[in-house]
């Protein structure tokens, strides 16, 4: 009875580490992915234009309150 507990323990362990394992993974790939430069050169894009807008917003709002 009791390898069998110890038996299912050392396989709950096994599948705990195979799942932080992909975790890591994939928390990996997903920064490598985010700072290659195509993502970070849209990502600098999109940035600058939602400035943009947001400064052509307060510039009409000061515009009609003038």
């Amino acid at each position: 009875m009791l390898d069998s507990k110890q038996d299912f323990a050392v396989s709950a362990e096994r599948c705990l580490e195979r799942s932080v394992d992909s975790a890591l993974r994939v928390i990996a790939a997903a920064h490598v992915e985010r700072q290659a430069p195509p993502i970070t050169a849209a990502r600098r894009r999109l940035s600058e234009v939602y400035g943009a807008t947001r400064l052509a917003k307060r510039l009409e709002r000061e515009r009609r309150s003038a």
